[in-house]
């Protein structure tokens, strides 16, 4: 291609351009949208306790299930069963729940035992527990995860409704004190913040498994995760993606109905396990897609844009009021989306932990294409 007829102003000018685009497309985003987490004020809820069944697979969770799981059968609910299956554990985690099950009538425990001839992922542990379920209302978490509050079960359930059959929830991670930890958990809040604003605005793509709800009859009619079973992830998001519609899913965001979930403890072993979860996107639906490729298409515009468009010096001031005004909308929002989500220590390192997911982000892409994936283990 001829660069020749194109001069300095030509390049600011085209530089400019693109960055006025980017900016508009993330106030699209963050005002559009994002807002919506930000100033949301949950409605007053009939008190709907139906017969519950919280869903857990654990596959070598002899820890965590000492830890965790007295907090799930604390549960202040009326009916509920928790349904543990025992994926192939060779640790103690079989002991654990027989003595459980001593204590609590209402465990039910599904053993899958080890065979050498065949393999299988988290998809076939759950798909066993959902079947073995014993109530329409389901509740979906982790075996390193344990409830923020003896409300949980009742605060998710009562948004159930004939009309609602997804109820989606917030999974956090522990609290600490390293700039990892900060990153892990910023990078969850940025992901909640989009799947929940797009719930609130009726374009509902995705839930966390951690801390997610639906009714068993939905589970079979969408054929369970047939549509995207050879995929090793996508047991919370992809089946979300694929059942959600305009009027069946829900939000429940409040402190109480929190999970809190073990963080990784490095970089490397984050890194992998997000290696894991990205693989999903493809199979989103076609609006789903969309949307999320224009908005982490936008923000890698806007930050190459302003740097080229300073570089060229076209008018630097305006170039510089532009991106003050998107950082300090964006700071509103993370505000406020960061008081309802419990994350308030993040805000101050947003922008800092913002440029870093930019670099990590492509990382992961590209290695993906290159080492083979990881097994649920």
């Amino acid at each position: 291609m001829d660069w020749s007829g194109f001069t300095t102003f030509s390049f600011g000018l085209l530089a400019f351009g693109i960055f006025v685009f980017a900016f508009l497309a993330q106030m699209w985003y963050y005002l559009g949208y994002f807002r919506r987490l930000a100033f949301y004020k949950k409605k007053e809820l009939p008190q709907n306790t139906p017969p519950a069944s919280i869903v857990i697979c654990a596959r070598n969770e002899d820890d965590n299930i000492v830890e965790f799981l007295p907090r799930v059968f604390e549960q202040d609910y009326p009916e509920f069963e928790v349904v543990v299956v025992n994926d192939c554990s060779y640790d103690n985690t079989a002991d654990f729940l027989k003595e459980f099950a001593k204590k609590h009538s209402n465990l039910k425990i599904v053993t899958i035992k080890e065979d050498e001839h065949y393999s299988h992922g988290k998809k076939v542990a759950l798909m066993m527990g959902i079947k073995g379920a014993s109530y329409e209302h389901m509740l979906l978490t982790d075996a390193d995860c344990k409830p923020n509050s003896k409300d949980w079960l009742r605060n998710m359930m009562q948004h159930f409704s004939e009309e609602t059959e997804i109820v989606l929830g917030y999974g956090a991670y522990e609290k600490q004190s390293t700039f990892i930890n900060k990153i892990i958990r910023f990078d969850t809040f940025m992901i909640a913040v989009q799947f929940l604003s797009f719930a609130l605005a009726r374009k509902t793509y995705m839930g966390t498994g951690r801390n997610l709800a639906y009714k068993k009859s939905l589970f079979f009619k969408m054929k369970g995760f047939a549509s995207h079973y050879q995929i090793e992830s996508g047991d919370d998001d992809l089946f979300v993606n694929e059942a959600a519609t305009k009027r069946n899913s829900k939000i429940e965001i409040s402190v109480d109905n929190h999970t809190i979930s073990r963080v990784k403890k490095t970089f490397k072993s984050w890194f992998r396990q997000k290696r894991r979860h990205v693989t999903t996107f493809k199979m989103y639906n076609s609006a789903s897609k969309f949307r999320l490729m224009l908005l982490s298409g936008s923000q890698y515009l806007f930050f190459i844009s302003f740097v080229v468009s300073l570089i060229f010096q076209f008018y630097p001031l305006i170039v510089l009021s532009i991106f003050a005004l998107r950082m300090l909308i964006q700071m509103i929002i993370f505000n406020k989306s960061m008081n309802q989500l419990s994350e308030k220590d993040l805000l101050m390192l947003a922008p800092v932990m913002e440029i870093v997911l930019l670099f990590v982000y492509p990382m992961i892409t590209v290695s993906n294409m290159f080492i083979k994936k990881n097994k649920w283990k």
